[in-house]
C-alpha cells in the first residue's frame, strides 16, 4: 500500500504545482524544457508506482459492491471516456461547456470504479484521482464558449471506440473483467 500511496504522491503533486504557485517559479529557475521534463519524469515514476503498488497491495475489503448493480459502471464509464477525449482535443464545444472535461472524465471514471471495487487499495486510487481532480477543476478558470465543431464529433467517435475496446480488452488489460 505504500508503494500506492507513494505513487499517488508523486504524479499528483506536480499536477498542483501551478495552484501552489510553484510551477512559474520553477519555468523560470530550470527553464521550460527542463520543468516539463522534470514533470513528465515525476509524473511517469508515480504512474509507475501506481500500478506496481496496486498489483502489490494487500485485498483489505472496505464493503462488498452490489453484484447486480455493476452495470452502472458501464453507464458512467461511456460519458467518462467522451469527456476525457474531449479533453484532449483542440477547441471543442464540449471542452468549452464543460470548462474543463478531461478532469470531469476523471471525476466519472473514479466513481465509475469506487462504485464496484469496495477494497482499500481502490479506495485510494480511485478516491486519489478522483478527488485531486475535483480539486483540480474547481481551482482552474473557466473558458469562453464556442459553437460545436469537428472536434466534438472526434471526441464521440473516439470515446465511443475507447468504450468498445475497454469494454471488450477490461479483463486481459486490467485483471479484472466486465460481465455484460
Amino acid at each position: 500500500m505504500l508503494l500506492l500511496t507513494a505513487g499517488l504522491g508523486l504524479f499528483i503533486v506536480p499536477h498542483f504545482f501551478r495552484e501552489m504557485q510553484l510551477r512559474d517559479a520553477l519555468v523560470s529557475r530550470l527553464g521550460e524544457g527542463a520543468y516539463k521534463g522534470l514533470f513528465s519524469l515525476l509524473s511517469l515514476l508515480g504512474l509507475g508506482l501506481i500500478i506496481y503498488g496496486k498489483s502489490r497491495s494487500e485485498f483489505i475489503q472496505i464493503w462488498t459492491p452490489l453484484f447486480d448493480t455493476r452495470w452502472v459502471s458501464l453507464v458512467i464509464m461511456f460519458p467518462s471516456l467522451v469527456l476525457v477525449t474531449a479533453g484532449n482535443l483542440p477547441a471543442s464545444a464540449l471542452r468549452t461547456t464543460f470548462n474543463h472535461p478531461m478532469l470531469l472524465g476523471v471525476v466519472l471514471w473514479a466513481l465509475a470504479h469506487l462504485w464496484v471495487n469496495g477494497d482499500l487499495a481502490s479506495m485510494l486510487l480511485f478516491g486519489g484521482f478522483g478527488l485531486w481532480a475535483v480539486i483540480k477543476y474547481c481551482a482552474l478558470p473557466s473558458r469562453p464558449t464556442i459553437a460545436p465543431n469537428r472536434w466534438d464529433a472526434a471526441a464521440l467517435v473516439i470515446g465511443c471506440a475507447g468504450y468498445v475496446v475497454l469494454v471488450l480488452f477490461h479483463g486481459s488489460l486490467f485483471g479484472a473483467g466486465i460481465a455484460l
